[in-house]
C-alpha cells in the first residue's frame, strides 16, 4: 500500500480503514473478526485507523486499542471528540468546549491505551463555542486543542464536517492537518460548496469518510429488506421509499463499467474517489477480512480520463435521490 501525504507533513496510507461498523451502528460480525480485520489491514500497509469516543459508545476506541497493542509504531491513529453520548448510548449533544475537549481526550488517549493520538478531529462543530476557543487562541489564551499538542498527547489537528469559513478561522489559530468529511460518487457536495477548494488553498488534506455510500455503492443491497431490522441504515432518506429504487439504478449503471474494468463496484467507487487527488485518502470501514481485502485491492484499478468522464456522465453529481441524513443529522453539517 502506498501512502499520501495529508496537511503539515502527515503521512498516511493511501487508504485507511474506518472502524465504526466494528461497534455501532451496523448489524453482524463479531469482536474476533474485527480484531482480525484490523491485524490484516496492518499487515496489508493500510495504517491509518479511524475511530471516535461516540462508536459504541466507547467501546470501539477499547477494541482498537486492543488491537494494536504490541504494533503501536504501525499505526496512524486517528479519533474524534465533539458528539458527547451517555453510557447507554443516548446522544446527548454536541461540545466543543474547552473543558470538555480536555477531558475527551484524556479518556480517548486511557481507552486506546497508548501516549498519543496521531490526529485528533473535532467530530461535529459547536455552534455554540467559538471555534478558536475549542482549536487554537481567543484573546490571547491557548484554545483546547492547541493545549493538547503542545501537551505531546495530540500530534496534529483535524475537522469533521466543517463549512470553509469555520475552517478558515480555525487554520488561523493553529496549523489544521485534515478534514474529514463524507465524499464519495453519491455524495459530492463538497466540490460545489467551497469546503474543497479551501482544504486546497490552506493546504489541508482531505480524508473521505463514507467512501462507498454507507454500503449501497458496492451493490450488496437490491431491497430496503435487505437491510437487517437494527441497522441505523433503515432511517437514512437515501434508502428508503422511491429513493432506494432511484439510487439502485445509478449503482447499476456504475456495475457496468466496473465489469469491464475487471473490479467490483465499491472498487470502482473507491478507485473515483482516490483519483480525486492526492490529497484525499479514502477511509472505507469493514469488519470482514474479505471486505477489507477487495478494497484494498481498488489502490490498484486505474481510471483514465475518459473513465473519469464517463462514470460522471453515469452518475453526476448530485444525482443521488434524497439527503444523505435525516434532518436531525443534517443541521450539523457545514457548520
Amino acid at each position: 500500500m502506498r501512502t499520501r501525504t495529508l496537511g503539515q507533513g502527515l503521512v498516511v496510507s493511501e487508504m485507511g480503514l474506518g472502524c465504526m461498523g466494528m461497534s455501532d451502528f451496523y448489524s453482524g460480525g463479531s469482536e474476533a473478526e474485527s480484531l482480525a480485520t484490523i491485524h490484516r489491514a496492518l499487515d496489508m500497509g493500510i495504517t491509518f485507523l479511524d475511530t471516535a469516543d461516540m462508536y459504541g459508545p466507547f467501546t470501539n476506541e477499547r477494541l482498537v486499542g486492543r488491537a494494536i497493542r504490541g504494533r503501536r509504531d504501525e499505526v496512524v491513529l486517528a479519533t474524534k471528540f465533539g458528539n458527547e453520548r451517555s453510557e447507554e448510548g443516548a446522544f446527548l449533544g454536541i461540545r466543543g468546549d474547552a473543558e470538555y475537549v480536555r477531558r475527551a481526550c484524556d479518556a480517548s488517549l486511557q481507552r486506546l491505551g497508548v501516549d498519543h493520538i496521531d490526529l485528533y478531529y473535532q467530530h461535529r462543530v459547536d455552534p455554540r463555542v467559538p471555534i478558536e476557543e475549542t482549536v487554537g487562541a481567543i484573546e490571547g489564551t491557548v484554545g483546547a486543542m492547541a493545549e493538547l499538542v503542545s501537551a505531546g498527547k495530540v500530534r496534529h489537528l483535524g475537522l469533521s464536517e466543517a463549512a470553509p469559513e469555520t475552517i478558515r478561522r480555525a487554520h488561523a489559530v493553529h496549523p489544521i492537518a485534515a478534514l474529514q468529511t463524507e465524499w464519495s460518487l453519491w455524495t459530492r457536495d463538497v466540490e460545489t460548496d467551497g469546503v474543497l477548494d479551501t482544504v486546497r488553498e490552506l493546504g489541508i488534506g482531505f480524508v473521505a469518510y463514507s467512501p462507498l455510500g454507507r454500503g449501497f455503492l458496492t451493490g450488496r443491497f437490491t431491497k430496503f429488506e435487505d437491510l437487517p431490522e437494527d441497522d441505523y441504515r433503515r432511517n437514512q432518506p437515501r434508502f428508503q421509499g422511491e429513493n432506494f429504487q432511484k439510487n439502485l439504478d445509478l449503482v447499476r449503471e456504475v456495475e457496468v463499467i466496473a465489469t469491464e474494468k475487471g473490479a467490483t463496484p465499491s472498487q470502482l467507487a473507491l478507485a473515483w474517489v482516490m483519483a480525486q487527488g492526492q490529497d484525499v485518502v479514502p477511509i472505507p470501514g469493514t469488519k470482514h477480512v474479505k471486505y477489507l481485502e477487495q478494497n484494498a485491492a481498488a489502490a490498484h484499478v486505474r481510471l483514465s480520463e475518459d473513465d473519469l468522464r464517463r462514470i460522471d456522465s453515469v452518475f453526476p453529481a448530485g444525482a443521488a435521490a434524497g439527503e444523505r441524513y435525516p434532518e436531525g443529522g443534517m443541521r450539523n453539517v457545514r457548520r
